[in-house]
Parts: structure tokens; C-alpha cells; sequence
């Protein structure tokens, strides 16, 4: 199974094998289904500016940096960047009304793929665009064991969010592995962008509201529509191929 999509990806990458030795993995809508939070508070902070803004353009915005989505949105609603103050101000109102939310329910199977993933032997790694502590801290509690400081990638590590490749590359450094020996698991277009620039296998999780050929023109090579489904198809993916 999936030596078809697998051969592909290295055609497209020019790799002479695939050897997947580490996870580099997404948080909100892949770990925590924290994407509905988010793209309310998105949504109530900007219609409160007088923005013209829905909720599932949250989603496509996911995976950027909270600065680069709000200098997009000034630049389209009032023709300027923000100013510093403004960033600083405006994502931190969004960062108190997701922390005044209930929190974000775990996504199904998520800990049990994590536990798939390092039975098999690879590194997990986290690559997140987000900045939201309280879902850091909640990482060791809801999946004991799968990360640390040094295996995770946040909006305070890069100057650019998804999708430039930036996230993910330095994903790799921290995982110590080349892009033919990762993984990517992703469940926005941005970030599927982002994996694919930096050369490495990517697979979509749709978790959202999204359709699926929105994450296919992403560049996605596998898509799944729960966290469960992938878990099931984890030992067939991992399986190595050379030319």
C-alpha cells in the first residue's frame, strides 16, 4: 500500500530512497481539535475591528504566525501594516479570549498515534505556527513522554511561519534526520505547503472545515480524514522504498 504515492514523492524530490526515521508533527487540528477555538476568536477579534472576515478563513490562514495574519488582514482591510503596538496588542486580545475558552478537546486516537509512531522507533517532533501557552502546557499532560523543549518548533523559534519551509527545516535539525527520512503530518494547506517546500513526505489529516481538494492543490502526498485512519495506515506508510 501507498508505494504508488511513496515512488511519486521521489520523483518529485529527486531522493533515491524514503526512510522515515522521524514524525514532525502539527498541534492545533492534529493533536488538540483546537481549530474551532481559534478561528472564533479570530473571527469575533477581527468583525470587532470592522473586518470582513468568516470563520473559515481561519483555517485558511492556519499554520502563519498571528503577526503575518494580521498584517494580511490590515493590508486587505485598511491598505497599511499594523504598527508593532498594534500586533503586540491585537494578538495578545486573541491569546486572552482562547485562553478564556473551555479547553480543546484531545483529537481522537492522537495519543495512540503518537504511541504507533514511537513504537516503530522514530523521533516525534512538534511544528506548530501557534503560540498559545496554554496548549503547550497541556502537551505533557495529554501525551507523557512524546515531547520536550528541544523537540518542538513554535511561532517564537522562526521569523517565518508556514508556509515558507523555515518551521520544517529547522523540524529536521532538531530531529538530526535529512527530508527523505520524515514525515510531516499536517491538517492546513499552509502547513502542507510548508512541508512540501522543505522536501519532505506530507500527509493531510481534514480534521476541519475544509474541503479535501484544498489540501490536495496544497501538495498533500496522502490525505486522511481522522486521526484514527492514519494511525491504522501508519505501519504500511512507514515502510521503506528506494529508486
Amino acid at each position: 500500500m501507498f508505494e504508488q504515492e511513496k515512488y511519486q514523492y521521489l520523483q518529485q524530490t529527486a531522493s533515491s530512497s524514503f526512510q522515515p526515521k522521524a514524525a514532525l508533527i502539527d498541534m492545533d487540528g492534529v493533536l488538540f481539535d483546537s481549530m474551532p477555538h481559534h478561528a472564533k476568536c479570530w473571527t469575533d477579534l477581527f468583525r470587532g475591528l470592522g473586518f470582513s472576515f468568516e470563520e473559515k478563513e481561519a483555517y485558511m490562514h492556519e499554520g502563519r504566525t498571528g503577526k503575518a495574519t494580521l498584517e494580511i488582514l490590515y493590508r486587505r482591510e485598511l491598505q497599511r501594516d499594523p504598527t508593532d503596538q498594534e500586533v503586540k496588542e491585537l494578538y495578545g486580545r486573541k491569546a486572552r479570549m482562547f485562553d478564556d475558552m473551555p479547553p480543546a478537546p484531545i483529537m481522537k486516537d492522537a495519543d495512540a498515534l503518537l504511541d504507533v509512531i514511537r513504537d516503530a522507533g522514530m523521533q516525534r517532533i512538534l511544528v506548530t505556527g501557534s503560540g498559545q501557552t496554554k496548549l503547550f502546557d497541556r502537551l505533557n499532560e495529554a501525551f507523557p513522554g512524546h515531547f520536550s523543549e528541544k523537540s518542538m518548533v513554535t511561532a517564537f523559534d522562526v521569523k517565518k511561519g508556514k508556509p515558507s519551509p523555515e518551521p520544517y527545516l529547522m523540524g529536521l535539525q532538531k530531529a538530526g534526520v535529512l527530508a527523505n527520512q520524515a514525515i510531516v503530518i499536517e491538517n492546513a494547506p499552509l502547513g502542507v505547503q510548508a512541508g512540501r517546500a522543505a522536501g519532505i513526505f506530507t500527509i493531510a489529516v481534514n480534521t476541519g472545515l475544509l474541503e479535501d481538494e484544498i489540501l490536495k492543490e496544497a501538495g498533500c502526498n496522502l490525505l486522511f480524514h481522522s486521526m484514527t485512519e492514519l494511525k491504522e495506515a501508519w505501519p504500511e506508510i512507514i515502510k521503506p522504498l528506494s529508486k
